[in-house]
């Protein structure tokens, strides 16, 4: 592990797993089979306001109350060998006042337990804000850059060989699969645009172009066996914005709609994708500059079992999901991305009916091309 993590008895792991350890905006700890503390984050140590060399000392198991909820949480993880979550867990740690947390628990496979909690607006931590985790998604991102081209090339050669030996109705899908690996080539070639000082190049747009894209692609994917509707404003004019962000944007929504409505198990799931003219409204930019109009809305709906109410205050900060296999990372890069068009993004839940809905910015009578920063 890196520096930032502080590590005792020489707790092995990957590369990977190790940075994102030391990234994670959440304070992590992990406790061994013999219930002492052997790791935690810097997230962690500034929570509680000491380094590993202090809080470790004596047992970590043996500190907790009587029938405090995070001995049943680790003795549950190593029990069912598998992360367990608990929402509202009082923590009463290291001398801190006990403050409320939502408390995740994970067996390492070793008998060690990774513990996770998320914290909001504890001791002095503002544990709302995004921007550290954003930076940890950056921080992977680079990391994995240079093993996804790898094999980006290769996928895009044999889709180019099954093009050219393809029936006349199936080369339309080779060529979307040769399509879908230049763009995340050139997102990959771009992961300095998640960052919070790269400039985002931008001009005009054709929504509906990016979200026909967006629809054939989970139409032979994510959508199959869902109804798949459309409701278009066909006057609407250009968006300001990165074509290929655009795409990842609402190929993230629709993809995560997608599996909502699949969750029905009925074979009624639906998503509906819809365009309006929303004048009026205007966002203002992290950086405290005028708000600018964004009056091109974009919805994507889904009759899914909707957004738990335990998740929907933090829903777009990093490492929260619903998903059991999740890395909660998609909503994130979501949110950095609409941000950065100097666009707005909320939503609404209820059992049934979950819209998000994307507020964007018109290009520029000229349509000259531009760039903006990545907090505008």
């Amino acid at each position: 592990m890196t520096d930032r993590a502080r590590v005792l008895g020489g707790v092995a792991t990957d590369a990977l797993k190790s940075a994102a350890f030391d990234l994670s905006p959440e304070p992590a700890l992990v406790v061994d089979r013999d219930g002492g503390l052997v790791a935690v984050n810097e997230a962690a140590e500034a929570l509680f306001g000491h380094g590993l060399s202090l809080l470790a000392r004596g047992r970590f198991r043996a500190a907790l109350p009587p029938g405090s909820v995070l001995v049943s949480l680790l003795d549950r993880a190593i029990s069912e060998g598998a992360l367990v979550r608990e929402h509202g867990v009082e923590v009463n740690l290291f001398g801190q006042p006990p403050f409320e947390a939502d408390g995740a628990a994970a067996p390492l496979g070793d008998g060690s337990v990774l513990l996770t909690l998320h914290v909001k607006g504890v001791l002095g931590v503002d544990r709302g804000a995004d921007t550290a985790g954003l930076r940890s998604v950056v921080g992977l991102g680079k990391m994995l850059a240079h093993e996804i081209k790898n094999p980006l090339a290769g996928i895009r050669g044999a889709a180019q060989l099954l093009k050219t030996g393809a029936s006349a109705v199936d080369q339309p899908l080779a060529q979307l699969i040769v399509d879908e690996t230049d763009r995340i080539r050139r997102l990959v070639d771009r992961m300095e645009a998640f960052s919070d000082d790269a400039p985002t190049p931008r001009e005009p747009v054709n929504i509906h172009q990016v979200l026909d894209r967006v629809r054939a692609l989970v139409a032979n994917g994510v959508a199959d066996g869902l109804q798949l509707k459309e409701s278009y404003d066909p006057s609407l004019p250009p968006v300001w914005g990165d074509e290929d962000h655009l795409i990842q944007i609402f190929l993230n929504l629709t993809k995560n709609a997608a599996e909502a409505a699949h969750m029905r198990g009925d074979g009624r799931g639906a998503i509906s994708i819809q365009t309006a003219w929303r004048p009026g409204v205007r966002v203002r930019g992290a950086d405290g500059k005028a708000a600018s109009g964004a009056p091109i809305e974009v919805r994507v709906i889904d009759n899914g079992p909707g957004v738990p109410t335990t998740l929907r205050d933090h829903l777009f900060q990093p490492f929260v999901t619903t998903k059991a296999n999740g890395t909660g990372l998609g909503l994130a890069l979501v949110t950095k991305l609409v941000t950065a068009h100097g666009g707005l993004i909320d939503f609404e839940s209820e059992p049934g009916r979950t819209v998000f809905r994307v507020l964007l910015p018109i290009a520029p009578q000229n349509g000259a091309s531009d760039t903006v920063s990545g907090d505008a």
